[in-house]
Order: structure tokens, then sequence, then C-alpha cells
């Protein structure tokens, strides 16, 4: 039977189409009826094979949340965060003006309501306006207030709550200095102050189904495991991407920051930067009481702080399909965003003293040689010829480049190109 589910699905998935989002909950629901029965595992195993259609592998990955959600007996009250910025047209539906609109608010609190219902899992959705200059904050309440979950939902501003005498948001000057990490931050006290058990984050699109909340609380309630993150690299996980946004030069990115944050990717967390993590409350209180940034390098800053902890974190497999047409990092562009992950993540690891050997050399490398974006911009079409067969193993091995090497490189390439 579920061959037959698999082979009907469909092998793409529109974002801003409502149609795909109820087909693929439909398909869900049929998985979910052989779950009754049949063994999970032999599901996983029939949606892993090479041509399963996108649709299957998605609704498969729905149907063990669910099930999940429908099994659990401990009660769990849940927040789910993300923040606004440049969102205007994603929050509103499709139209002819409006090309990319996903209809994000109402598909986020009807997939939260589907994954729910029937659960001993109480939700609550925030979302926070991270100082938007199109008023995506005042179009969320709008189109809050004319649905019928519009009571799950808060809508924040960053504005409202700055200056801040004391707190997590005190260093903060004003929204205009926040890149999502203030208003991820704001959002996160708001659900602590509610009472959240534990505190979701996510992105303002709708390229990832919350639906798939049951997958980061698995681990979180039956192994009291408190950082779920989840992970787009998994074997089980769904990723869609719009073509490559980078030059060649990302191997040299990748190597730096690979280099530079070793604490956290020689732990095997790779996909530090997927809009899909759990922090149980109670820990995320304290690691946000002084934050290291408020950009949206902050994944990392929340990671390298579990680390030092020594708390235990789990990753899971999710489906994402990414909404690039809006995307921040194009309109903000690409290698500003790479400064602010790199810089973000240099501060970082020299904070949670992590900083040594490797790592507080290539941390000196950028600092010393990389001025800004615009020193990236120099480098990203090039590639030194240690790295042209670099792959995922390779990136941040001082064996296949040192930072001295890359050092000489960087003022070859960057003074060549004055």
């Amino acid at each position: 039977m579920t061959e037959e589910l698999i082979k009907a699905a469909k092998t793409e998935f529109d974002l801003t189409d409502p149609s795909h989002q109820e087909s693929v909950l439909q398909l869900a629901e049929r998985f979910l009826d052989f779950l009754k029965d049949g063994d999970i595992d032999v599901l996983r195993k029939q949606l892993r094979g090479e041509g399963v259609p996108m649709e299957a592998r998605m609704a498969g990955l729905l149907a063990c949340s669910k099930k999940w959600m429908l099994q659990n007996q401990q009660p769990k009250k849940v927040a789910v965060v993300f923040a606004m910025w440049g969102e205007q047209n994603r929050l509103l539906p499709k139209s002819e003006n409006n090309p990319n609109g996903e209809d994000s608010l109402v598909a986020k609190l009807e997939q939260l309501d589907w994954a729910a219902r029937e659960s001993t899992i109480d939700w609550h959705l925030y979302a926070v306006d991270d100082g938007c200059p199109h008023g995506s904050g005042a179009i969320a309440k709008r189109v809050a207030s004319e649905h019928l979950l519009g009571d799950k939902v808060s809508i924040l501003s960053l504005n409202e709550a700055l200056p801040a005498d004391n707190g997590p948001l005190a260093n903060l000057a004003s929204a205009d200095d926040s890149r999502k990490a203030g208003a991820i931050i704001m959002g996160a006290i708001a659900a602590i102050d509610d009472g959240a058990d534990a505190v979701i984050y996510t992105d303002a699109d709708n390229s990832v189904h919350l639906g798939q909340i049951g997958l980061l609380l698995q681990p979180y309630v039956d192994t009291q495991i408190p950082v779920v993150l989840g992970d787009r690299k998994h074997a089980d996980s769904v990723l869609i991407k719009e073509g490559a946004r980078w030059g060649i030069g990302i191997k040299v990115l990748r190597h730096m920051q690979r280099m530079i944050g070793h604490a956290v990717f020689s732990r095997g967390i790779l996909d530090t930067q997927a809009a899909f993590k759990l922090y149980d409350s109670q820990l995320l209180k304290e690691m946000i009481a002084e934050p290291t940034v408020y950009d949206f390098s902050f994944d990392t800053d929340w990671i390298l702080a579990a680390l030092k902890r020594g708390v235990q974190i789990e990753q899971v497999a999710f489906a994402f399909i990414d909404s690039a047409a809006e995307s921040a990092s194009i309109t903000q562009g690409p290698m500003t965003t790479w400064e602010t992950l790199l810089f973000g993540l240099e501060k970082q690891v020299r904070k949670y003293g992590f900083a040594e050997g490797d790592a507080a050399a290539m941390g000196a490398v950028l600092r010393e040689e990389i001025k800004d974006y615009r020193d990236l911009e120099k480098i990203i079409d090039h590639l030194p010829a240690e790295l042209e067969q670099a792959g995922e193993k390779d990136y941040g091995d001082p064996a296949v480049m040192s930072p001295d090497a890359l050092r000489e490189w960087l003022r070859d390439r960057i003074v060549s190109s004055a």
C-alpha cells in the first residue's frame, strides 16, 4: 500500500501554493494509517531509496512527527519563535501582485494546529518584528486578527523593548542594530516568562513545515536532551535548495569556518544555521543572559554556550525547502552574510574558551587579513590549489591548508584585486 502512495506523490513542492500544503498533510495522514499497524522503520527504509518523490519523503517525516505527538503522554508547553524583517510579501498570500507570497503566518498556525491536535502538547507562536521598515509586524497583526487561531500567536516588536536597562537586550542599542538574533532573543524571553518548557525557533518563511516539531520534541521529552538541532545534512533529511549562491571561493570560507569553529564542527554539528532548533527553556534562559551577538551568527553562539556547559546535544532529520526569492542573505548581500558568520563565530569561540591551536591561528588570520565583506568579495571567485579537490571531510583540516598558507594566499589575492 505505501509503495503505491509513494509512487503517486508529487516530485515538487511550491511554498506559495496552499494546495501543496494540503496534499503533503493528506499523504502524511495516509502514512499514519499505515503506521498504526506497520513498523515505522519499514516506512523509513522505503523512503530512503533513490528516486523517492520529495512529497513522499516530506510526508514521511511529518507522519513520524505526528505519530510521536499522539503517543506522547507527557504534557509540555512549547513556544515557537521567529523573527520578521522584510517579510511583508511572504506573510501574505500569493497573488498577481505578490508572486512570492507564502501566507506564512497562516501556514505556521495551521501546521502547528495539525501537529498538536489530540496530543498533550500545548503550543504558542511568537512572531517578532526585528525593526522591519516595511511593517511586517503590522501585517502579521492583521493576519492574526482575521484567523481562527489568531489567539495562538503573539506579535511582538523589538523596537518597543528597546532601550532595555537590564536583561539579555541591555547591550542592544536599537532594533537597527539587530540582525535577527535580537528578535529571536526577545521572543524567547517572552516565551520563558509565559512558562514555556521548551523554545523552538524557525524562520519567517515556509521553508520548514512546523508539523515536524515532534521530531525535535521526541528526544527532548523521551530522553531529556536539552538541545535538539535540525540537521539538513542527515541522511533522512529532505533538502531542496536553489542553485549555488556562491563562487568557487566558498571552499575558502568553509575551510576558515570549520577551523575557527572546530569545537562545533568536530562534533559532527555541520548544519549550524538550520532554523529548526529546540532548547530547554531554563538552559536557554541561562545561555542568553549575556548574548555575544545580536546578528544571525547567533546559532553558533547558542551551540557553543551549550557545549561550554557540557550538555548533551542531539541532531535530527527534517525537511527543508529553500525559500530563496526574498531571502535576507540575498537582500543584504552574500558576502555581508559571510562576514557576519565568520567574525561572529571567531568572537564566540574566544568568549567560550574554544580558541586554541589551529582554531586560534585561523581566527587571527581572519581578524588580521579580512577587513570586511569587500575583502571576501575579492576572493569568492578564486580558489587556492590546496582546496581545489577539497570536500566536506577536508574543510577545517590544517593538513589540507594551514592557517599560515591561507594567510599568504589571502594577502596575494586581496592585493592583486586592489
